[in-house]
């Protein structure tokens, strides 16, 4: 293979992973910083397939590469970019698991909207923004498909109602209670239950950080990647002093030692 070839086709595949997965890497950044960035948009795709005219995310193609994402040493920080209507629960809830999971920092920016599922997604990465007119969508668990009209049926909804809730509780400053006024809340959409927030709505109840867009979410990243790295350098220093204490002394134990030995065949 020529070598013109094999250019070609490594600068091709940055392009592939943007088309095939909607990520890339910002790796020319202020501080020599490589960050992973992630769309997430359109519908939440399942274990089910969602029709040719919607656009959708597929989590099969999201949690290789938050695999990545903490495994590899080229990543420094995660980047979110949201914009969706919310879609397979389970899918959603793993994402968002994988994403609070990480040890490196995480910023998510809600675009358009984060509804439903799209929630917990939002709220999962160390901080988050939402542009001023972005809307965060809270409303009860919905079924499709065949559904049996028993008690079993409606807990097995409420288990995972609360799934939800909890998870939005845990990593934001709502209280559960809170958040499940706002889903059953009648009085707010149309032709459903739950709330609409738009962005200081959501911030003033403590969904999300702050209202802001890229710059400040960039900005923000930034910021947590340089903490980070202060962190673990000084955990360094303090992991060597010990160990340079440790050298030291058995330094002057060696040549205590030797010293001895010379007066002792003197």
């Amino acid at each position: 293979m020529s070598e013109e070839k094999k250019e070609k086709e490594k600068s091709a595949e940055p392009t592939e992973e943007l088309k095939e997965t909607g990520s890339a890497n910002l790796e020319n950044s202020r501080d020599s910083h490589r960050i992973k960035l992630l769309t997430i948009v359109g519908e939440i795709e399942g274990h089910e397939a969602v029709s040719g005219n919607t656009k959708a995310t597929k989590y099969e193609h999201l949690l290789p590469l938050l695999a990545e994402v903490e495994d590899s040493n080229e990543i420094d920080g995660l980047l979110i970019l949201l914009n969706t209507l919310g879609g397979d629960v389970e899918a959603g809830l793993s994402i968002a698991e994988m994403i609070a999971s990480l040890s490196k920092p995480s910023v998510s920016l809600v675009l358009g909207g984060s509804h439903s599922i799209g929630g917990p997604l939002a709220v999962s990465a160390d901080y988050s923004f939402i542009v001023p007119s972005g809307t965060m969508v809270i409303h009860p668990v919905r079924s499709n498909g065949m559904f049996i009209g028993v008690q079993q049926s409606l807990d097995n909804m409420l288990r995972t109602q609360d799934r939800i809730t909890r998870f939005l509780a845990d990593h934001s400053s709502m209280t559960q209670e809170r958040i499940e006024t706002l889903m059953l809340n009648p009085t707010e959409l149309v032709k459903d239950v739950g709330t609409l927030l738009e962005g200081k709505d959501a911030v003033q109840e403590g969904l999300i950080n702050e209202v802001g867009g890229l710059k400040d979410a960039l900005n923000k990243l930034h910021e947590m990647i340089n903490e980070r790295n202060k962190k673990n350098e000084r955990k360094c220093v303090m992991t060597s002093k010990p160990l340079n204490a440790i050298i030291i002394i058995s330094i002057a134990i060696i040549r205590g030692s030797c010293n001895g030995s010379k007066v002792y065949q003197k």
